[in-house]
C-alpha cells in the first residue's frame, strides 16, 4: 500500500504542479511563465517527487512509464493494474483540486470547444497549433519512447543513480518544450485522463490517442533498451 500511496501523491503533484502552472501562471500578461515555464514546472514535479517518494514506489507517476518498465524487465506485470489505478486516482484528484481553485475566480468556465481547455490534450482543431491526429500520434509515441529510454538508462544498475531524478526531470522538461504546441503534451495517460474528465466533449473523445500512443511508445522503448542497449553482464 505504501507504493500505491507514493504513486498517488507523485501523480497528484505532477498534475497539480504541471497543469496548475498552465492554468494559473502561463497566460498572465507581461508576468506569465509561458510555454517555457510550464515545461519547467512539469519537469520539476517529476524531479522533486522522484527524490521524495521514488525510493518507495520507483517513481512512475505515469501508466506509460509502468508499461515501459514492465517491457524492460524492471517491473512485475501483476503490479501494473494497481499502479495505474493509483496514478489515475491521483491525477483526477489533482484535477479536481485545480477545478475547485479555478472556480474561485469570478467568470470561470471551461470552454470545451477550444484547444487546450483546462490544460487538456488534443489534436486537429484541439491541438494548440492545429496539428493533425497523425502528427499528434507520432509526437506522443516518439517522445514517450525517448522518455522511457532516459528513465531506463538513468536508473540502470551501471548508471549513477544519484542523478537519475535530474536526468528524468530535465527529460520531461525538454519533451514539453518540443510538444506543447502540438498536443499540449501528454506522454502520460493519467495526466490526459484527469483533465479530459473535467473538460468533456471532443477532448474526452480524443483521449484514446493519449493512452495508445504513449503506452505503445513506452513498450517499444522497454524492448529496445532490454535487447539492444542494456549491459547484461554482472555489476
Amino acid at each position: 500500500m505504501k507504493k500505491l500511496f507514493a504513486e498517488f501523491f507523485g501523480t497528484y503533484w505532477l498534475v497539480f504542479g504541471g497543469c496548475g502552472s498552465a492554468l494559473f501562471a502561463a497566460g498572465i500578461p507581461d508576468l506569465g511563465i509561458g510555454f517555457v515555464g510550464v515545461s519547467l514546472a512539469f519537469g520539476l514535479t517529476v524531479l522533486t517527487m522522484a527524490y521524495a517518494v521514488g525510493h518507495i514506489s520507483g517513481g512512475h507517476f505515469n501508466p506509460a512509464v509502468s508499461f515501459g518498465l514492465w517491457a524492460g524487465g524492471r517491473f512485475s506485470a501483476k503490479e501494473l493494474l494497481p499502479y495505474i489505478i493509483a496514478q489515475c486516482v491521483g491525477a483526477v484528484a489533482a484535477a479536481g483540486t485545480l477545478f475547485t481553485i479555478a472556480s474561485g475566480k469570478a467568470g470561470f468556465m471551461i470552454d470545451n470547444t477550444k484547444a487546450g481547455a483546462f490544460a487538456s490534450n488534443g489534436y486537429g482543431a484541439f491541438s494548440p497549433d492545429g496539428y493533425s491526429m497523425q502528427a499528434a500520434f507520432i509526437t506522443e509515441f516518439v517522445l514517450t519512447l525517448f522518455f522511457l529510454l532516459i528513465i531506463l538508462g538513468a536508473t540502470d544498475k551501471f548508471a549513477n543513480g544519484k542523478f537519475a531524478g535530474i536526468a528524468i526531470g530535465l527529460g520531461l522538461t525538454l519533451i514539453h518544450l518540443i510538444s506543447i504546441p502540438i498536443t499540449n503534451t501528454s506522454v502520460n495517460p493519467a495526466r490526459s485522463l484527469s483533465q479530459a474528465v473535467f473538460v468533456g466533449g471532443e477532448p474526452l473523445s480524443q483521449l484514446w490517442l493519449f493512452w495508445a500512443a504513449p503506452i505503445l511508445g513506452a513498450i517499444v522503448a522497454g524492448f529496445i533498451y532490454k535487447n539492444l542497449l542494456q549491459d547484461h553482464s554482472e555489476a
